[in-house]
């Protein structure tokens, strides 16, 4: 294998190339035994075709834990030859941090961290990297030990990068043997990644990790944790070990973390887990989530209710658009929306961040800044997914900042009241994958795109990440039933912004969902109907801004109903 000097003096694109031979280099490290343990226990085929060729970058270094866990070079041998075998990814093994420049991350789909203990690279550069290519919709995987990456391990485990952390979702690596046996409970039976278990807990011995902050339910869709009365049970004591006040041992779980696809499981430790058919055909599944082929819910576990998990099935996402709290700044609306018990949230480009940053949300914040902005969301359980921007640039370079930007900040869809630079908008939506919503307003200030006609005729022939970002309350004030006109945009409609209305006029303002004019339940079916799936049903009272919380909360209360009855095919 050549040695790191020597990979560091070439640049990326030759490492990636370099690399592809490192595959067959770490499997053939491993007897022929052990390979054949592997080949036998490989699933013969994945669960879903790949979109497209998928490339998976496996990055196992270590840094102040010697020597690294027994099982890097099993799972290296396993993730490749499983994907060679089935098809559904080609994988690609280096340990240089110089595989995170930007232009070497472009080449793959998704990022295996295989039991990287430590402070891996310190470059800035290469770690805003690995986190901006997440966030804008690349897939991370972390194994076992990954829970401790970019930390200082050879002292003490001191935190050195704490945004990982928050994205990767826990921290830690406290556990007893490396052989404890516990009861595992499948905690979602019926999610996508969990087929392999077929609905059942199951008994397991490994080295099991209980997590630290930011470990938390309100961040995290778990799949797996430990069953800890049948444990106890098993071990033959009277009750588990406490490493943490709720005793809530989190095994594996999924999460996003803005675009970007984000699983991990501690189970890993063992070079047998990676002869385990089961465990294989969970691992599987699970490159398959991070790659972006196999769909699957994300909404943490802490916010799960009737009402979401029936949403989850219709395919809609309930979100405050930030307009409503606008009187307030963001991080308050943040707040607001958490207390309401929704998942997602959209932003808005002239409100106030904070306090602490008193500056408008809007692409001049600091790298500095818009971590915090993220952190802040994951720590209230919410993702941005649209954002309302006054403009964007008609020059290049500006426009390209705007969805840098987007690209940070993991947004889906952009919401623009203004043509203005539409070749430049579309290039930029198709290169960066992020969606462009028009925003109506009324005739006279929108005039090309007011209604579902003149939006359509405005954008014949256009990109399909150019869409309408429909605003309810102006078409209702403007006369346009709101059923005939998602009937005429049909997939046009990338996002919307809900209103119901006192009445059918200019003078129509809101009310909650389901009490006015707007026929609030009659639209909601007829999206059912035609399959219209918005980046965010965007929950927007432009009415009583000073104190309109209780108003807003009976409008989700109202969502909720209708979506159960929707989804269950119920009349209500």
């Amino acid at each position: 294998m050549l040695g790191r000097e020597r990979l560091a003096s070439i640049g990326a694109l030759t490492i990636v190339a370099l690399a592809a031979a490192l595959p067959a280099c770490h499997a053939s490290a491993q007897s022929p035994e052990e390979l054949a343990r592997i080949d036998r226990a490989i699933p013969a085929r994945a669960q879903v075709r790949p979109q497209k060729p998928r490339r998976l970058l496996i990055f196992d270094l270590n840094v102040g834990y010697y020597p690294p866990h027994a099982s890097v070079a099993t799972a290296n041998a396993a993730f490749t030859r499983m994907g060679q075998r089935t098809g559904a990814f080609e994988a690609v093994v280096s340990r240089d941090p110089a595989v995170f420049r930007r232009e070497s991350l472009r080449q793959f789909d998704a990022v295996l961290l295989n039991n990287t203990v430590g402070n891996l690279f310190e470059d800035p550069e290469l770690r805003r990297n690995l986190l901006e290519f997440v966030t804008g919709g690349g897939g991370l995987m972390g194994l076992h030990g990954t829970s401790v990456a970019f930390t200082r391990f050879d002292q003490g485990g001191a935190e050195d990068w704490p945004e990982f952390g928050v994205m990767l979702g826990a921290r830690g690596a406290s556990h007893l043997e490396a052989d404890e046996r516990v009861r595992v409970r499948v905690e979602e039976p019926g999610h996508p990644l969990v087929r392999s278990f077929r609905g059942r807990d199951f008994d397991y011995s490994e080295e099991f990790f209980r997590f630290g902050p930011p470990f938390s339910r309100n961040r995290v869709r778990v799949l797996l944790s430990i069953d800890n009365e049948r444990t106890a049970r098993l071990q033959g004591k009277d009750r588990v070990h406490r490493f943490r006040e709720d005793d809530d041992y989190a095994l594996a779980w999924v999460r996003n973390y803005g675009r970007g696809r984000v699983f991990y499981s501690t189970i890993g430790h063992n070079p047998r887990v990676f002869w385990d058919p089961a465990m294989l055909r969970f691992y599987l599944d699970a490159a398959q989530f991070v790659l972006g082929d196999l769909p699957a819910p994300t909404v943490p576990s802490a916010r799960l209710t009737p009402a979401i998990r029936a949403q989850e099935r219709l395919g809609w996402r309930l979100g405050v658009e930030a307009w409503t709290f606008h009187r307030f700044s963001f991080f308050e609306t943040i707040e607001k929306t958490s207390r309401l018990g929704l998942a997602y949230i959209g932003g808005l480009s002239f409100q106030r961040v904070s306090d602490c940053i008193p500056r408008n949300f809007d692409p001049s914040l600091s790298d500095d800044e818009l971590s915090r902005v993220r952190m802040k969301l994951d720590e209230a359980g919410l993702r941005m997914l649209t954002f309302f921007i006054s403009e964007i640039p008609a020059d290049e370079a500006g426009a390209r900042r705007v969805f840098e930007f987007g690209r940070k900040m993991g947004i889906e869809t952009f919401m623009v009241p203004t043509m203005a630079s539409l070749d430049i908008i579309e290039r930029m939506a198709d290169e960066y994958g992020i969606n462009v919503g028009f925003h109506n307003y009324d005739r006279r200030v929108t005039p090309q795109f007011w209604s579902p006609e003149t939006f359509l005729a405005a954008v014949e022939g256009r990109s399909r990440r150019i869409g309408a970002a429909v605003d309810m309350g102006f078409w209702i004030r403007e006369g346009i039933d709101p059923v005939e006109g998602i009937r005429k945009l049909g997939n046009r409609l990338i996002t919307i912004q809900f209103h119901d209305l006192h009445e059918r006029s200019p003078q129509g303002h809101s009310v909650v969902w389901g009490t006015g004019a707007g026929e609030s339940e009659r639209v909601f079916r007829e999206m059912r109907r035609l399959g219209i799936v918005p980046t965010m049903i965007g929950l927007e009272y432009s009415h009583s801004f000073e104190d309109n919380y209780g108003l807003v909360a009976q409008c989700v209360a109202f969502f909720d109903r209708v979506s159960l009855a929707i989804a269950g095919g119920r009349a209500r």
